[in-house]
Protein backbone atom coordinates (compact mmCIF):
# COMPACT_ATOMS: atom_id res chain seq x y z
CA UNK A 1 0.00 0.00 0.00
CA UNK A 2 1.31 3.42 -0.95
CA UNK A 3 1.80 5.99 1.74
CA UNK A 4 2.27 8.89 -0.67
CA UNK A 5 -1.30 10.16 -0.24
CA UNK A 6 -1.02 10.34 3.55
CA UNK A 7 1.98 12.70 3.52
CA UNK A 8 1.04 16.35 4.12
CA UNK A 9 2.07 19.11 1.70
CA UNK A 10 3.72 22.13 3.30
CA UNK A 11 3.08 25.46 1.60
CA UNK A 12 5.62 28.25 1.57
CA UNK A 13 4.82 31.77 2.71
CA UNK A 14 4.71 33.03 -0.90
CA UNK A 15 2.18 30.42 -2.13
CA UNK A 16 -1.54 31.16 -2.40
CA UNK A 17 -3.65 28.00 -2.23
CA UNK A 18 -7.40 27.84 -2.85
CA UNK A 19 -10.04 25.14 -3.26
CA UNK A 20 -12.88 26.21 -5.53
CA UNK A 21 -16.31 24.80 -6.26
CA UNK A 22 -16.23 21.54 -8.20
CA UNK A 23 -13.16 20.34 -6.28
CA UNK A 24 -10.72 22.46 -8.31
CA UNK A 25 -7.42 23.25 -6.62
CA UNK A 26 -5.60 26.47 -7.59
CA UNK A 27 -2.02 27.25 -6.62
CA UNK A 28 -0.40 30.62 -7.25
CA UNK A 29 3.21 31.55 -6.58
CA UNK A 30 6.07 33.71 -7.83
CA UNK A 31 6.69 31.55 -10.94
CA UNK A 32 3.06 31.28 -12.10
CA UNK A 33 -0.39 29.86 -11.49
CA UNK A 34 -1.71 26.30 -11.91
CA UNK A 35 -5.05 24.55 -11.39
CA UNK A 36 -6.08 20.89 -11.15
CA UNK A 37 -9.49 19.21 -10.91
CA UNK A 38 -9.60 16.60 -8.14
CA UNK A 39 -11.84 13.51 -8.06
CA UNK A 40 -15.10 14.03 -6.15
CA UNK A 41 -14.32 11.27 -3.61
CA UNK A 42 -10.96 12.85 -2.62
CA UNK A 43 -11.32 15.77 -0.19
CA UNK A 44 -8.65 18.46 0.01
CA UNK A 45 -8.26 20.39 3.28
CA UNK A 46 -5.89 23.22 4.19
CA UNK A 47 -4.99 24.13 7.76
CA UNK A 48 -2.16 26.47 8.84
CA UNK A 49 -0.22 26.24 5.57
CA UNK A 50 -0.46 22.44 5.40
CA UNK A 51 -2.56 20.63 2.77
CA UNK A 52 -3.96 17.17 3.55
CA UNK A 53 -5.87 14.86 1.18
CA UNK A 54 -8.39 12.31 2.45
CA UNK A 55 -10.27 9.59 0.58
CA UNK A 56 -13.94 8.77 1.13
CA UNK A 57 -13.62 4.96 1.00
CA UNK A 58 -10.97 2.21 0.92
CA UNK A 59 -11.39 0.97 -2.65
CA UNK A 60 -8.41 0.09 -4.83
CA UNK A 61 -9.26 2.86 -7.29
CA UNK A 62 -9.50 5.55 -4.59
CA UNK A 63 -6.26 4.44 -2.92
CA UNK A 64 -4.49 4.91 -6.26
CA UNK A 65 -6.11 8.31 -6.87
CA UNK A 66 -5.26 9.43 -3.32
CA UNK A 67 -1.53 9.16 -4.01
CA UNK A 68 -1.89 10.51 -7.55
CA UNK A 69 -3.64 13.73 -6.57
CA UNK A 70 -1.31 14.29 -3.65
CA UNK A 71 1.68 14.00 -6.03
CA UNK A 72 0.04 16.30 -8.61
CA UNK A 73 -0.71 18.99 -6.02
CA UNK A 74 2.81 18.69 -4.57
CA UNK A 75 4.27 19.09 -8.09
CA UNK A 76 2.12 22.19 -8.58
CA UNK A 77 3.40 23.73 -5.33
CA UNK A 78 7.02 22.91 -6.24
CA UNK A 79 6.51 24.32 -9.74
CA UNK A 80 5.13 27.70 -8.71
CA UNK A 81 7.89 28.18 -6.10
CA UNK A 82 11.04 26.64 -7.65
CA UNK A 83 10.10 25.68 -11.23
CA UNK A 84 11.31 22.75 -13.32
CA UNK A 85 14.14 22.41 -15.81
CA UNK A 86 14.76 19.79 -18.50
CA UNK A 87 17.94 19.67 -20.56
CA UNK A 88 18.18 17.87 -23.90
CA UNK A 89 21.44 16.99 -25.64
CA UNK A 90 21.79 16.68 -29.43
CA UNK A 91 24.32 13.94 -30.26
CA UNK A 92 25.32 13.66 -33.90
CA UNK A 93 27.42 15.30 -36.59
CA UNK A 94 25.74 18.45 -37.89
CA UNK A 95 22.93 18.45 -35.32
CA UNK A 96 22.15 22.04 -34.33
CA UNK A 97 19.55 23.97 -32.34
CA UNK A 98 18.71 27.66 -32.19
CA UNK A 99 16.07 29.45 -30.17
CA UNK A 100 14.56 32.86 -30.96
CA UNK A 101 11.78 33.86 -28.58
CA UNK A 102 9.33 30.95 -28.37
CA UNK A 103 10.48 29.39 -31.64
CA UNK A 104 12.98 26.51 -31.57
CA UNK A 105 14.67 25.46 -34.82
CA UNK A 106 16.33 22.02 -34.96
CA UNK A 107 18.65 20.63 -37.64
CA UNK A 108 18.64 16.86 -37.05
CA UNK A 109 19.94 15.44 -40.32
CA UNK A 110 16.69 15.71 -42.26
CA UNK A 111 16.42 17.57 -45.58
CA UNK A 112 14.68 20.47 -43.83
CA UNK A 113 14.94 22.09 -40.38
CA UNK A 114 12.25 21.35 -37.81
CA UNK A 115 10.60 24.48 -36.40
CA UNK A 116 8.71 24.12 -33.11
CA UNK A 117 6.51 26.89 -31.68
CA UNK A 118 6.52 26.57 -27.88
CA UNK A 119 3.80 27.81 -25.49
CA UNK A 120 4.39 30.96 -23.44
CA UNK A 121 4.64 28.98 -20.17
CA UNK A 122 7.91 27.41 -21.34
CA UNK A 123 11.19 29.32 -21.63
CA UNK A 124 13.67 27.80 -24.07
CA UNK A 125 17.37 28.39 -24.66
CA UNK A 126 19.78 26.67 -27.01
CA UNK A 127 23.50 26.61 -26.33
CA UNK A 128 26.37 25.39 -28.48
CA UNK A 129 29.93 25.23 -27.15
CA UNK A 130 32.89 24.28 -29.27
CA UNK A 131 33.83 20.63 -28.82
CA UNK A 132 30.57 19.77 -27.03
CA UNK A 133 27.14 18.63 -28.11
CA UNK A 134 24.44 21.31 -28.52
CA UNK A 135 22.11 21.63 -25.50
CA UNK A 136 18.48 22.70 -25.29
CA UNK A 137 17.24 23.91 -21.89
CA UNK A 138 13.51 24.09 -21.13
CA UNK A 139 12.21 25.89 -18.02
CA UNK A 140 8.62 26.05 -16.77
CA UNK A 141 6.44 25.98 -13.67
CA UNK A 142 4.25 23.19 -15.13
CA UNK A 143 5.93 19.79 -14.75
CA UNK A 144 3.45 17.99 -16.98
CA UNK A 145 3.78 20.49 -19.85
CA UNK A 146 7.58 20.61 -19.77
CA UNK A 147 7.78 16.80 -19.76
CA UNK A 148 5.40 16.57 -22.71
CA UNK A 149 7.38 19.12 -24.75
CA UNK A 150 10.71 17.43 -23.92
CA UNK A 151 9.29 14.07 -25.01
CA UNK A 152 8.01 15.64 -28.26
CA UNK A 153 11.45 17.12 -29.03
CA UNK A 154 13.09 13.75 -28.27
CA UNK A 155 10.65 11.96 -30.59
CA UNK A 156 11.95 13.88 -33.63
CA UNK A 157 15.18 11.82 -33.54
CA UNK A 158 15.30 9.18 -30.78
CA UNK A 159 18.76 7.95 -29.79
CA UNK A 160 19.68 4.89 -31.82
CA UNK A 161 21.49 1.96 -30.14
CA UNK A 162 24.44 1.54 -32.55
CA UNK A 163 26.17 4.94 -32.52
CA UNK A 164 24.05 6.70 -29.90
CA UNK A 165 23.07 9.54 -32.26
CA UNK A 166 19.87 11.46 -31.60
CA UNK A 167 18.15 13.74 -29.09
CA UNK A 168 18.51 12.52 -25.52
CA UNK A 169 17.93 13.85 -22.03
CA UNK A 170 21.08 15.07 -20.32
CA UNK A 171 22.55 12.21 -18.31
CA UNK A 172 20.44 9.58 -20.10
CA UNK A 173 22.30 6.32 -20.64
CA UNK A 174 21.73 4.63 -23.98
CA UNK A 175 22.19 0.86 -24.15
CA UNK A 176 24.55 0.26 -27.03
CA UNK A 177 24.47 -2.74 -29.36
CA UNK A 178 27.39 -4.32 -31.14
CA UNK A 179 27.39 -3.79 -34.89
CA UNK A 180 27.86 -6.46 -37.53
CA UNK A 181 30.66 -8.86 -36.85
CA UNK A 182 33.42 -9.25 -39.45
CA UNK A 183 33.11 -11.85 -42.21
CA UNK A 184 34.28 -15.43 -41.65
Amino acid sequence: MSRVGKAPITLGSNVQFSIEEGNIVKVKGPKGELSQAVHADISVKMEDGIVVLEKAAETKELRAMHGLYRALINNMVMGVTEGYTKTLELVGVGYRASAVGQRLTLALGFSHPIVVELPNEVKVSAETKKGENPMITLESHDKQLIGQIAAKLRSFRKPEPYKGKGVRFKGEIIRRKAGKSAGK
